[in-house]
């Protein structure tokens, strides 16, 4: 078992991606300090559980997603509102999983699919195929090899982490988990779930970086990349397809963090920093949660150099003053 290896290639492009996120990481947790910045983690790991169940077909919103965590009534299907609820737990213990330990990824499959699947933290019990329409477009290995094709790439994980780069190595699993297809349901959130994982075993930020956001915005190429590894026998196309997402999303976190804040007067950052994205806010609200009384100087200091320069929208804009205005984080 111990000389099962999957197919892929180091290319020149995977190397460059590796250097270039390296240093991006370096940088975002020398300047960044996520662990300081709740409201930013949390907007970020809601992003990552509505991506991530947007790409399996999951149509609650962003602020659907965020008002099942925060507990208020949703209306939608009840099997989507159990999908939010499911993946939040999942995401809220990824510090705890062991990624190199199959035992955590049937139990955490038990999590992801709680009262949605009948082989819940099982491995499947038939045959499954991925189709598009009518067409079966990939068949999955035939059952009875599933549990011996999961060995073989856990075995190939702990022996490769010594000295396989775990950008390479967690986009390798994700490809081969795929390819096997271990579960009757619930795959492709578990190797998204699964590649955050090994990443943040590496570099803990990772565990506020939704990179399955990055994924949702170029779904196609996603499952183009993952087809193409199919006809090719190997994955090296899709290792190269995922660093460039990371490398991406790297991008914009470090912009979060701290570019677009940085220059800004310490009230504005105040005000950016309590608000969450899609949330509309009264202007009373806001000075609450700011600890304001002086609605005056909230105005002048705060509110409209915000406004002003972009960074939040009024929900009325065409009447400034109207008493129904509310503000949103852009």
């Amino acid at each position: 078992m111990g000389d099962y290896k999957p197919p892929f290639k180091i290319t020149n492009k995977i190397l460059s991606y590796v250097s270039s996120i390296s240093e991006k990481i370096g940088q975002i947790t020398v300047t960044g300090n996520l662990e300081a910045k709740p409201h930013l983690r949390r907007n970020n790991r809601i992003k990552s559980i509505h991506s991530s169940l947007k790409i399996e077909a999951n149509s609650l919103t962003l602020g659907q997603v965020r008002d099942v965590i925060n507990g208020r009534t949703v209306l939608g299907k009840q099997k989507e509102i159990q999908e939010v609820k499911n993946a939040y737990e999942a995401y809220e213990h990824l510090s705890e999983i062991n990624p190199y330990d199959i035992e955590h990824l049937k139990r955490f499959h038990g999590v992801m699919t709680k009262y949605l699947v009948e082989e819940s933290g099982k491995f499947r019990s038939g045959e499954e195929g991925v189709f598009k329409g009518e067409q079966c477009i990939f068949m999955a290995p035939p059952v009875q090899f599933v549990p011996h094709l999961m060995d073989e790439l856990f075995a190939w994980m702990k022996e490769a982490k010594e000295d396989v780069h775990p950008l390479i190595l967690s986009s390798v699993f994700h490809y081969e988990f795929v390819f096997i297809h271990p579960f009757s349901d619930g795959n492709g959130r578990m190797a998204r779930l699964w590649h955050t994982a090994i990443l943040a075993k590496w570099k803990p930020v990772f565990e506020y970086i939704p990179i399955e956001s990055q994924i949702e915005k170029f779904q196609d190429e996603y499952y183009e990349a993952i087809s193409q590894c199919h006809v090719a026998g190997e994955s090296t196309g899709f290792i190269e397809f995922m660093l460039a997402q990371i490398d991406k999303i790297l991008d914009d976190i470090s912009s979060q963090l701290s570019g677009e804040y940085e220059y800004l007067p310490e009230p504005v950052r105040k005000l950016l920093e309590i608000m969450e994205y899609d949330v509309p806010y009264t202007s009373t609200a806001l000075m609450e949660k700011l600890g304001l009384k002086a609605r005056e100087g909230f105005r002048r200091n705060y509110l409209h150099p915000a406004v002003e320069k972009n960074l939040i929208r009024m929900t009325i804009p065409d009447k400034p003053n109207s008493r129904n205005q509310k503000y949103v984080k852009i």
